[in-house]
């Protein structure tokens, strides 16, 4: 996530639930992309360090947990950097042209001045991001699978380039000879099952037989694994897009919730202010008198209700507000209890870590470093096939 400071609602509903329940199914690493701000930032930095710190502590306020997941910052791990430089070496410029974000971003930011190296390799870096971790899904929405893709095709390119061992078909066989007359038997079987017939069970269970051979290096391993679907070998693998709901949180004036709407309620605002918001939310504008008939469709505070609300509170808004025997005041209620309800524990939380800002900077440090642990064995490898390996 880019650093743009205190987060509200709309980052909570969209991503960071998302991400809550994602860290106790998977190995999740979460990385303040502050590399990535400079690219629309670059005359702006002053604020950055400032951002990374509020955005970090909401993200632990909402339960992000350092024992289940891996935070860190990415320009604490430049690896990212070392890859993104390695994997520009090879990608084609008309990759990079043709993402749908490319054009799209630079008419949207007309006031700054786009035309810059490191904004056109923007999508690239993104791709050392995930590549350099080995990530095997990357959660998105949408319209970001694009970018996924575009990361798969990296990595395909990159092993199509880098994977070629001069001796491995005997480097192969000798992996086979290791297996066993038993297992090499089945292995061919099971490599021909696959490759002739496009057996997927043969493949999945010639992989699963790899996988528990003992007495072979993990290098034989990912030679025989490659072997299976015809390639050489794979160093970084291709990552699969991991699509999650789109979000539905709306802005105070029924937009999308954004800071350059000024429509947003942050996580760590006073309970006075956000019932203040709420309040003065507007509705729907053809109830004009308290007696007038309203439609729910037509109102933000109906958009606030379809997330917070029950079935027995949005029946009650679609007849009272129809049938005006509810004014607007009235249906605002029940979305400002919920609301700061669900804020509450999680301003507690941001502030207990405001007040100990050392425990925060520990978790950083250890995510960081456990980061770089992984991505140094990936650039190890990387910089090897390269032929950038000295002894």
């Amino acid at each position: 996530m880019r650093p743009t400071g205190k987060l509200h609602l709309g980052h909570l509903h969209g991503v960071l639930k998302n991400w809550v329940n994602l860290q106790h199914e998977y190995k999740c690493y979460f990385f303040v992309a502050d590399w990535h701000a400079l690219t629309t930032e670059y005359d702006n930095t002053g604020v950055i360090a400032q951002s990374v710190w509020d955005m970090v502590v909401d993200w632990l306020a909402v339960g992000i947990n350092p024992g289940e997941a891996t935070l860190f910052i990415q320009s604490k791990v430049p690896e990212h950097a070392e890859l993104h430089l390695l994997l520009s070496m090879s990608t084609p410029l008309s990759w990079l042209e043709r993402i749908p974000t490319y054009k799209d971003q630079q008419q949207k930011l007309q006031n700054k001045d786009l035309s810059t190296y490191g904004f056109l390799g923007y999508p690239l870096l993104q791709s050392a991001d995930i590549l350099v971790y080995k990530a095997g899904l990357v959660p998105v929405g949408e319209d970001q699978v694009a970018h996924v893709e575009f990361t798969r095709e990296l990595a395909r390119r990159f092993n199509h380039i880098y994977g070629r061992e001069a001796d491995f078909e005997d480097k192969v066989k000798e992996a086979i000879r290791k297996m066993g007359k038993k297992n090499a038997k089945l292995y061919k079987e099971l490599r021909k099952r696959y490759q002739e017939q496009g057996d997927d069970e043969g493949l999945e269970r010639a992989k699963a037989l790899v996988d528990n051979q003992q007495n072979i290096s993990l290098g034989d391993k990912k030679r025989l694994l490659g072997y299976l679907e015809g390639q050489n070998k794979t160093i970084l693998p291709e990552p699969e897009a991991l699509l999650t709901e789109t979000a539905k949180m709306p802005g105070l004036d029924g937009q999308k919730m954004s800071k350059s709407y000024q429509n947003t309620i942050a996580l760590r605002e006073p309970p006075n202010i956000i019932e203040k918001k709420l309040r003065t939310m507007p509705t729907d504008p053809a109830r004009i008198r308290r007696t007038d008939p309203g439609d729910p469709e037509k109102c933000p505070v109906w958009q606030f209700h379809q997330i917070y609300s029950k079935d027995d509170i949005k029946t009650w808004v679609q007849n009272g507000c129809r049938s005006a025997e509810i004014g607007c005041v009235d249906c605002k209620q029940p979305i400002i209890e919920a609301v700061l309800t669900e804020l509450t524990p999680i301003r507690e939380r941001a502030l207990n870590y405001i007040e100990e800002p050392e425990s925060v900077r520990a978790i950083l440090s250890e995510g960081c470093e456990q980061a770089r642990v992984t991505a140094r064995e990936t650039l190890e490898e990387v910089r090897q096939v390269m032929g950038l390996f000295y002894r």
